[in-house]
């Protein structure tokens, strides 16, 4: 089954008086538990493609069909919601409370979510366990390791048991070990059948993904070679 299906998807922004096309027909399917990675320089359109499909922006033209939903003309508040239920998001800079412990932190999204506190305790005590942090549940995000933010990052993102997590840069602000310590996780969450899609400027990291695809100039290509798009 397809969780992310983009169709002839394009981007436009407005430069003084002309539009810039930044995605340029961009086909892609996502079934469910794929591990894939797309590849980009700055300025390929690997971030509006992520931000797209993250549902924090909207095509120009295209169709977007997201775990069997047409997102098609959605309201703000009707995208916040597909948001929260149906996507986990894991960022470059882990964007941690600072304030809010480990288990606060993760179980921040299920309270947004409407889940009783002692079920929200609970999920993200579980979600902490599987990273491998349940030594430091109760730390702040100052009092731990930047491999230790993103992996509570981590948790937070699947602690929804979102149909889609979405990954940008996971490792960009990780030295080596942590870095190999983050893809470890992804590749047990993939073996347990989660749907990953990553964003990632190092081949290195590309290819622990099941799947490469390459964006340059707004269009998207798999990694052997062959295009995604319609020529």
């Amino acid at each position: 089954m397809a969780i992310v299906t983009l169709t002839d998807i394009c981007k436009d922004y407005q430069q003084g008086a002309e539009p810039v096309r930044v995605l340029k027909n961009i086909n892609l399917s996502v079934e469910q538990g794929d591990y894939i990675a797309i590849m980009g320089p700055s300025g390929s359109g690997k971030t509006t493609l992520m931000n797209l499909i993250g549902c924090l922006d909207v095509p120009t033209s295209g169709s977007y069909v997201l775990d069997g939903k047409d997102l098609k003309d959605l309201s703000d508040d009707a995208l916040a919601d597909i948001r929260n239920r149906y996507i986990g998001f894991v960022f470059q800079n882990f964007h941690l409370l600072p304030k809010m412990t480990a288990v606060d932190n993760v179980a921040l999204p299920l309270l947004y979510a409407g889940v009783p506190l002692k079920e929200r305790k609970a999920r993200a005590e579980e979600a902490l366990r599987a990273v491998g942090l349940e030594e430091r549940m109760t730390f702040l995000p100052n009092q731990l390791s930047g491999g230790q933010c993103q992996r509570v990052a981590i948790a937070r993102a699947m602690v929804t048991k979102p149909a889609l997590l979405l990954a940008d840069e996971p490792t960009g602000a990780l030295d080596t070990a942590s870095g190999k310590q983050i893809m470890d996780i992804f590749r047990q969450l993939s073996q347990e059948g989660m749907t990953i899609l990553m964003i990632t400027h190092e081949p290195g990291i590309a290819q622990c993904a099941d799947k490469v695809y390459h964006i340059l100039d707004g269009r998207l290509r798999t990694g052997e070679g062959g295009s995604t798009d319609e020529e």
